[in-house]
């Protein structure tokens, strides 16, 4: 059978630590590198319902998208949620892998996944990765086309379509009608990517935990440059294109669930890594998804006041 340190060199092939944003720390969180596994399991939040069911399951790894120690702590003791949870892993044997912003900007990593799943074409990163050492280009989100374009609310209806269930669904700004082709995609918070986004020319942003100073800022900038456009007193821009009089704001901007987009990922990751797997080793491992919904809101209600 195929040991933890095995599966996770493999993994870490796949999507390595060195993409990794500074302040993030991914990679193998619990386990005993010399532990057999033959079936893992796959979940975007390591909270205790998944921590849970991946032991129901029989599971000897769980791989996340979301780290189970965001911040740094001090003590794994059972007097708190994450010492409970690190206790529990371990008596039951099963190790836990974090994939975070490495696994955002791999290659067929959580970026790539969303881009892929609202159809997008002619991909690049929207901030490239420089390693020499990949056959792909990668990076954090992606900048891609769609094969035809259409209105911003079709698209956002594709997006909603795309996404797993949840209670909070989508939210979209911008001209409802507008043409939209060029997209960005970032799964996960995103509105520190403002500049990047503009400088990429896209019509519509697709990112999450969208705050209401930076998003309100990005349209009135974008609303501004459109107008000045329109009235032939500035050049087109790559976010703001078109002719006098003719002038949309761009980019437009849908916020959607944050563990719901990067859930996505799960299209790839557990074919992905069990051929790699079997590629490096000869053995072959299970994997299971655990797919229950675990964004935090249970309730959204329109205020109509």
């Amino acid at each position: 059978m195929t040991t933890l340190r095995q599966v996770v060199n493999v993994v870490e092939t796949l999507y390595p630590l060195r993409y990794a944003e500074s302040w993030d720390a991914p990679g193998l969180i619990v386990g005993e590198p010399g532990a057999d596994v033959g079936l893992v399991a796959f979940a975007a939040d390591p909270t205790m319902a998944v921590i849970d069911e991946a032991i129901e399951r029989g599971a000897d790894l769980l791989i996340c998208h979301h780290p189970l120690l965001f911040r740094s702590v001090h003590a794994v003791s059972g007097q708190d949620v994450h010492g409970a949870i690190v206790g529990k892993l371990y008596s039951h044997h099963c190790a836990l892998w974090v994939g975070h912003t490495n696994a955002d900007s791999a290659w067929r990593g959580v970026g790539q996944a969303a881009a892929d799943a609202f159809g997008l074409v002619d991909q690049r990163p929207l901030v490239p990765i420089d390693d020499p050492g990949s056959a792909h280009a990668v990076g954090l989100g992606r900048v891609g086309l769609l094969e035809e374009p259409m209105t911003l609310e079709r698209f956002a209806h594709r997006v909603a379509q795309a996404l797993p269930a949840t209670n909070l669904g989508i939210q979209v700004a911008g001209d409802l009608q507008s043409l939209v082709r060029r997209v960005a995609v970032l799964p996960g918070s995103g509105d520190s990517l403002f500049d990047e986004v503009r400088a990429s020319g896209a019509d519509v942003y697709v990112t999450s935990d969208l705050r209401h100073h930076p998003a309100t800022d990005a349209l009135e900038q974008a609303r501004y440059e459109a107008s000045l456009l329109s009235r032939g007193l500035a050049a087109p821009s790559a976010g703001n294109t078109g002719t006098a009089g003719n002038a949309v704001a761009r980019p437009a901007l849908i916020n959607t669930p944050h563990s719901a987009i990067e859930s996505l990922w799960f299209r790839y990751a557990p074919d992905d890594i069990a051929a790699a797997v079997e590629r490096a080793t000869g053995e072959t491992i299970r994997t299971t998804h655990i797919t229950m919904n675990t964004d935090p809101w249970t309730l959204n209600i329109p205020c109509r006041g």
